[in-house]
């Protein structure tokens, strides 16, 4: 299953870079095909306008990769410096950040970038900001708890004895300590935002035709449900394969980092 899973993610990188070879007949209307079955020049047909449906799930690919890709690094970045500040400093600083996570996650996750997205209106750059709005948290939250049982260790406190900075403290001798649960956060965090980008497109807040997202072509298939039902089961498949393969990569990750798991008998 892991080496399966590992496939559909190199299959959905390898389809977002091959979006860049797709030219401008991925948007092009062509009546004479539309809702036309497969042929060699589209190898899954055409759409209800006549547009190939191979190209623009490539299109689609790639939207959610740079979406993902943009939501993971920022609210990485984000979260995971609020985190290590917060738990390494303690006190009232702590206690305040502690306060404005606990705030943002009243709210739920999903429902808030939804409102956000509504605020600022649709578009790519909207989705992320949204998205990263709402996902630092649950960085922020796993780095500070993290710091918190690391910041009494030994060499940490001898580089604070030696009068070394805290910013050098914090990067350099914390953050590599928690890379490895950050980064299990990290895949976890893929998979929450391609299904929450393909979420927002669907209802209309995310990527607006003709550029193409996993979650508008579901949306537009759906009033061809009856007659072109592959407008909607080829875009959903995908999405399912790659949310269910990245989701099981980082069950694997966190299997393997988790030292309570019970040990194999000789």
């Amino acid at each position: 299953m892991k080496w399966l899973s590992l496939l559909i993610v190199l299959a959905w990188f390898a389809m977002a870079f091959g979006a860049f070879l797709v030219g401008e007949s991925a948007n092009l209307v062509d009546l004479n095909k539309l809702l036309a079955m497969p042929d060699w020049q589209s190898w899954l047909g055409y759409d209800e306008l006549g547009r190939p449906l191979f190209e623009r799930l490539l299109l689609g690919a790639q939207t959610s990769l740079f979406v993902a890709l943009g939501v993971v690094i920022f609210s990485a970045l984000i979260g995971t410096s609020i985190g290590i500040y917060s738990g390494f400093m303690g006190g009232w600083v702590d206690r305040v950040i502690t306060k404005v996570i606990d705030v943002f996650l009243a709210f739920p996750g999903l429902l808030l970038a939804i409102g956000l997205a509504a605020v600022l209106g649709p578009g790519i750059e909207n989705v992320i900001f949204a998205l990263v709005a709402v996902g630092w948290v649950g960085y922020a939250r796993l780095a500070r708890a993290q710091t918190l049982s690391l910041r009494h260790r030994e060499h940490i406190q001898a580089a604070r004895a030696l009068g070394v900075s805290q910013p050098v403290i914090l990067y350099r001798h914390l953050l590599p300590l928690i890379l490895a649960p950050l980064g299990v956060e990290a895949t976890f965090g893929f998979a929450g935002a391609v299904i929450a980008e393909a979420g927002l497109s669907f209802l209309g807040l995310g990527v607006q035709p003709p550029d193409a997202s996993w979650g508008n072509m579901i949306r537009e298939g759906t009033r061809y449900l009856l007659v072109a039902p592959h407008l909607v089961i080829v875009p959903g498949v995908a999405l399912m394969l790659v949310v269910l393969a990245i989701n099981v990569l980082g069950d694997r990750g966190r299997d393997r980092l988790d030292v309570k798991q019970s040990t194999p008998h000789v």
